[in-house]
């Protein structure tokens, strides 16, 4: 792997961690002892720092260091977890990220870092604790050691808990007990020695003189591992049974480095214990002795089955502590479920993604175009395999477009920091609910509809919810509601965003538009379109600009975002209510099912999903006009409107009194028709986007080459529909195509 690639990997990954701490902190808001959220907070910190280090970046590693070592002190209850050290974190989280957009930018990992930039880091260092500068210059500058190697263990304060029980031929094989204690004392201080005897030793007929009968126990304080202690006793393995029981502080780090141990050198318990230097060896073969004896003992397979786990073991046998062989036991297991996680996916790189949907499109044209030569020829016999040539590219092509579907909650799951980080500033208390969070929508899309759902939510906790006061004051709870909710509809996605807070003035809008010149005092307008103005650049009905909002600069961006997706945005609204702001965008940006009509000379193409019903114009079908642009269609009232009229394309060689068809287009809640000349059938239709010298023709949302080598326009419902009922004012409209 190239240096470009590995830090591109390292980049995602470092997004991925810092995404997962900032979930949890969002769950230890609700629940502050949440150890699962506890561990994922450390774990991030503990993982930026060593993949940090192996780059050289010490000013993350060092930051770092410091978050990792205060979120140990919290999981072992040094630390208590106060709402001000949550939102501490919070910042901590927030510098990490900007960190390490610093320090990739900079030419060479050894740039200095900006000066503002670490002194932001210094103040939350402090913060967090009052010896947080100094923890940032001691801590290690380089990548953080192996979790295999048990060095990294920390200074002890308390006891390590030393069992040895001499055996009777200890004496007769040349070895003298005192020595060991006193090589133990050379390594730090014999702070508790207890000695007691064999009760073998008080039998007058079984007590030899030449035996050794002397059991110890030892209360042991130094600044050494395991192994190294254990290295004590290595000659007298033989001669001795030994138990060395780590203190408290040095189980929290087991505990820690269990919990970086990398995927792949996690196998069974008692190696993983091994490996991170909570047990020796003697006491893991000690162990797998004792449980091979107990399935030597069983009397058929199934209590062989049965055999005791190594973790019960060695805990039987005073080897380890329950809560590190616990651990061990999650790490295995989640490991386990990763793996098996991993098998079913694998990444792929997106543009290579992309470029097979391009070339799938390529072959839906072309089996169309293969399709009609076929027709041409008259060859009846190539029908069968043509249909089943296009019955292959059509599930290529729904399952190659299925590849690019995501599930949206994990798009909006980060708004709920955003609600978070906006309700402390504004002084307000608002929930977020999300549901529909496993809708599927193609990523491309979910990128681009980021930024507008970000404005609407920010507009919705701003001028939408208000204060705690003002909504007790109104009858309401003290606590604000902001809804997100996804749901498939017609082969589109509708992305509603709800609030329970004030709601829009209606005639508040209308003055703030006439003020600022947007509509004249004597234009009439319904209750809808009003509430559409505040769609328009420039208008705002807040009287004071905030950080969030309040500027006119929002709400017009979504609406030229979510039209440039091919979607629509509704808004409905009470006063003293709420604001109900409905998306509906299409699924996909590529290929969809379409349905081919033709008006005069030309053809276009309905995305199919829209399409409701086709019935033929006249009495005959139950179709009456209803004034100059409406229908009344089995008494149901439709606005209606003809292509060759919009498109000025009427066919002068079209006999008189032939009749029409109407095809009836559903869009979000409504319904309309459309007038054509003829229908031609249904299409596999990929989309290519105008050019710039057609971007702004109305009522087209793209083109697409049919089989024939001829050009079909892609119609842009929702926006026909805006010409069917006239809501669009006329600032801004778009030539009709001509």
């Amino acid at each position: 792997m190239s240096l470009d690639s590995a830090r591109e990997a390292f980049l995602a990954e470092v997004a991925e961690l810092l995404q997962s701490m900032e979930d949890a902190l969002l769950a230890l808001e609700d629940d502050p002892k949440d150890p699962e959220s506890l561990n994922e907070v450390f774990r991030a910190m503990h993982t930026i720092k060593g993949t940090g280090g192996v780059f050289g970046y010490d000013s993350i590693v060092d930051f770092t260091h410091t978050v990792e070592t205060l979120m140990d002190q919290v999981r072992s209850g040094q630390v208590p977890l106060t709402r001000p050290l949550i939102a501490a974190l919070f910042e901590c989280r927030d510098h990490t990220a900007r960190l390490v957009e610093a320090i990739v930018e900079a030419s060479t990992p050894e740039a200095p870092l900006d000066p503002e930039l670490a002194r932001a880091g210094d103040a939350l260092l402090a913060q967090l604790s009052p010896s947080g500068k100094a923890a940032r210059a001691t801590a290690p500058s380089t990548a953080a050691p192996s979790a295999a190697d048990p060095k990294y263990l920390p200074v002890v304060s308390d006891l390590w808990m030393i069992t040895l029980k001499f055996k009777h031929d200890t004496f007769r094989d040349g070895m003298d007990p005192l020595s060991f204690l006193r090589y133990l004392g050379s390594l730090g201080d014999l702070v508790h020695v207890t000695t007691l005897l064999d009760p073998e030793a008080t039998r007058e007929d079984g007590f030899d003189p030449e035996s050794c009968y002397l059991h110890f126990g030892i209360g042991f304080r130094g600044e050494v591992d395991k192994p190294t202690l254990a290295g004590v006793f290595e000659f007298a393995d033989q001669d001795c049974e030994i138990r060395i029981l780590e203190p408290d502080t040095a189980q929290s780090k087991y505990l820690e480095l269990l919990a970086a141990v990398p995927d792949d050198q996690v196998g069974w318990i008692g190696d993983l214990l091994l490996r991170i230097g909570a047990l020796t060896q003697g006491e893991l073969d000690r162990a797998l002795e004792t449980q091979a004896a107990e399935s030597g003992e069983a009397s058929d397979g199934e209590e062989a089955e049965r055999k005791r786990r190594i973790g019960e073991i060695l805990i039987e046998q005073g080897s380890i502590k329950p809560a590190v062989v616990e651990q061990a036991a999650r790490t295995q297991e989640a490991v386990r479920t990763r793996r098996q996680e991993e098998a079913h996916f694998i990444r792929v790189d997106a543009q290579r993604l992309g470029h097979l949907i391009d070339l799938i499109g390529e072959l839906v044209t072309s089996s169309a175009a293969i399709r009609v030569l076929v027709k041409r020829a008259g060859v009846e016999d190539m029908n069968e395999v043509i249909d089943g040539v296009e019955y292959l590219v059509s599930e290529i092509r729904d399952n190659a477009l299925q590849l690019r579907m995501v599930p949206i909650g994990e798009s909006l799951s980060r708004f709920k920091r955003v609600v978070r980080d906006a309700s402390r500033e504004l002084s307000k208390e608002i929930e977020l609910v999300i549901t529909g969070g496993e809708t599927e929508l193609d990523k491309t899309v979910v990128e681009k509809m980021i930024d507008p759902l970000t404005h609407l939510i920010r507009n919705a906790i701003d001028h939408g919810i208000e204060t705690p006061e003002v909504r007790r004051s109104h009858g309401k709870p003290s606590q604000g509601t902001v809804r997100i909710n996804a749901y498939h509809d017609s082969g589109h996605i509708v992305v509603e965003i709800a609030d329970d807070g004030a709601g829009l003035d209606a005639e508040r809008i209308r003055a703030k538009a006439e003020a600022v010149g947007l509509v004249k005092s004597d234009d009439v307008l319904t209750r809808e379109e009003t509430l559409r103005l505040i769609f328009a650049a420039g208008l705002s009905t807040k009287e004071q600009a905030t950080n969030l909002s309040g500027r006119g600069v929002g709400m017009d961006v979504v609406r030229r975002n979510i039209e440039a997706l091919r979607g629509t945005v509704e808004l409905d609204s009470h006063l003293g209510e709420g604001t109900l702001v409905t998306i509906v965008l299409p699924l996909t940006l590529a290929i969809i099912d379409g349905f081919l009509v033709s008006a005069g000379p030309d053809q276009y193409v309905i995305p199919l999903a829209q399409v409701a019903e086709c019935v033929e114009m006249g009495a005959a079908s139950g179709i009456k006009r209803h004034g100059e642009h409406y229908i009344n269609l089995r008494g149901e009232v439709l606005p209606f409107i003809r292509l060759t009229e919009l498109f000025e394309n009427a066919d002068p060689r079209r006999r008189a009194g032939r009749r029409e068809s109407l095809v009836v287009v559903r869009f979000g809640h409504h319904k309309m028709g459309l007038v054509v000349d003829a229908l031609l059938g249904e299409l596999q239709t990929v989309i290519k986007p105008l050019g710039k010298v057609f971007e702004r023709l109305r009522g087209v949302a793209g083109a697409t080459i049919l089989g024939t080598g001829d050009i079909a326009l892609i119609l842009d419902v929702a926006e026909l529909a805006a010409i069917a009922e006239g809501q669009r004012d006329s600032a801004g409209k778009r030539p009709v195509v001509t």
